[in-house]
């Protein structure tokens, strides 16, 4: 405790730090006060009556409102959140991989990043239209008539929603070059932990009422969760390391290189992604039984769209599997690994530098992701055991799936940072060996 207390008192004497948490503080406090703000022309008591009948589930709706807070089932200003960036930034990474000029960008350092965020804003702008479309039509659709003032105007409202989106990634940007952590990473987490409390509450009142097993049973859950938050921990920070020798150089009177530095190849380089995947394709039989009116059609739709049946959770389980693999081919790229380590004079020792080397990292990749894949999996359909065990479904979410690895990697990246600021001042960091380790790749992101 002595020691906690400790080293707030020293993030608060850094100037910097403290006025890069106070900003990220405030950024956070004016995109929470957003999510409240309904568009204009709907009623917003029938919203809220609304948002608050609606119970989770397993679809891809239920993950957009997941990821914007509750904004998206309150009809708030910004009701489509961050994902359409998010969806852009991943199309735009997926380009990079098949595309020369995106290839070309990627290599132009600060000036070709520049070009592919605004290419990203472009892109996210494409997408935000259509989108903004397809969500004020589902709401004419869901909502009562009296819901809509005459004033209501679906053209104002997509403008609204589009504006809503692009000023959260300005919020975000800011929250990077002047907060703490990474801006869209934490707008994401915030409107997860913000479902949180009221979840936490719902359970804790089950527990206490008939039949829900008292203070104990909710005791053992909480730790259960933490038992889980902890293994999420090392799923995250799980890493190969790969030792790499780099041949000495003498120039002048001055000697470079001869030094052995590591590779860190992640157990889990796919992050959140193939959970995000996964479910979007779970969704598919859902949408096309809706179609659908027979028997069969709906038998079939009936067995994937229970959260805690397990074809569900099987079928679930397995894209998550191939989606690790897919995602981590696509983002870690050995044959580029070794050409940058051959080109400044590095290798593998034991291992021919060149095509070698490549086949040598490929390997490694495939033998460690796969491990990491059928954990990811297991951690994705935690929320399932969790149900069967009596857990309320909205609290059950917290105990595995999107949620947890976002919240995880989120808060590691964050400490990360303001370990950082301690070491670089000469204090102790947050840890006694000082060696929290975050995310590293695109939405870091997510």
């Amino acid at each position: 405790m002595k020691k906690f207390i400790e080293t707030i008192k020293n993030i608060w004497k850094i100037e910097d730090l403290r006025s890069r948490i106070v900003y990220t503080l405030g950024i956070i406090m004016i995109y929470r006060l957003g999510t409240h703000i309904v568009l204009p022309g709907i009623n917003p008591v029938i919203i809220s009556e609304m948002a608050n009948r609606q119970q989770p589930g397993s679809g891809i709706l239920d993950l957009l409102n997941l990821f914007t807070g509750g904004a998206f089932a309150r009809a708030s200003i910004f009701g489509l959140g961050i994902m359409p960036y998010i969806s852009a930034s991943i199309v735009v990474q997926l380009l990079g991989i098949a595309v020369p000029y995106f290839q070309k960008l990627q290599r132009e350092g600060e000036s070709g990043r520049r070009k592919i965020n605004q290419i990203t804003r472009y892109l996210t702008l494409a997408i935000l239209i259509p989108q903004g479309l397809s969500y004020i039509t589902s709401l004419r659709y869901q909502l009562p008539a009296d819901a809509f003032s005459p004033t209501f105007s679906r053209m104002s409202a997509m403008i609204i929603l589009t504006a809503g989106t692009m000023f959260i990634m300005w919020l975000g940007e800011r929250i990077t070059d002047k907060g703490i952590g990474n801006g869209i990473s934490l707008i994401i987490m915030i409107g997860i932990i913000a479902r949180m409390p009221q979840s936490l509450g719902m359970e804790f009142m089950d527990k206490l009422g008939n039949q829900g097993g008292g203070l104990v049973s909710f005791l053992v859950e909480m730790l259960i969760l933490f038992v889980v938050f902890m293994g999420t921990i090392l799923l995250v920070q799980g890493t190969r390391r790969i030792p790499v020798q780099y041949a000495k150089r003498i120039v002048g009177n001055k000697q470079y290189g001869g030094v052995r530095q590591y590779i860190p190849l992640k157990v889990n380089a796919a992050g959140v992604m193939p959970i995000i995947f996964a479910q979007a394709f779970m969704f598919i039989p859902i949408t096309v039984a809706g179609f659908a009116k027979a028997d069969t059609a709906s038998g079939f739709a009936a067995v994937f769209s229970n959260p805690v049946g397990f074809w569900y959770n099987f079928t679930s389980a397995m894209l998550i599997v191939l989606f690790t693999y897919f995602y981590t081919a696509i983002t870690v790229n050995p044959t580029q690994m070794a050409e940058d380590m051959k080109k400044n004079g590095g290798f593998i020792p034991g291992v021919k530098p060149g095509r070698k080397t490549a086949e040598f990292l490929d390997a490694v990749m495939s033998r460690i992701t796969l491990p990491g894949s059928f954990f990811l999996a297991f951690v994705a359909i935690l929320p399932a055991f969790a149900m069967l065990a009596g857990v309320n479904q909205s609290f059950a979410q917290f105990f595995g799936g999107t949620s947890l690895l976002i919240m995880v990697g989120v808060i590691l990246d964050t400490l990360q940072q303001i370990e950082s600021h301690l070491l670089m001042r000469h204090y102790d960091g947050l840890t006694k060996s000082g060696r929290i380790k975050g995310r590293t790749g695109s939405a870091a992101a997510i």
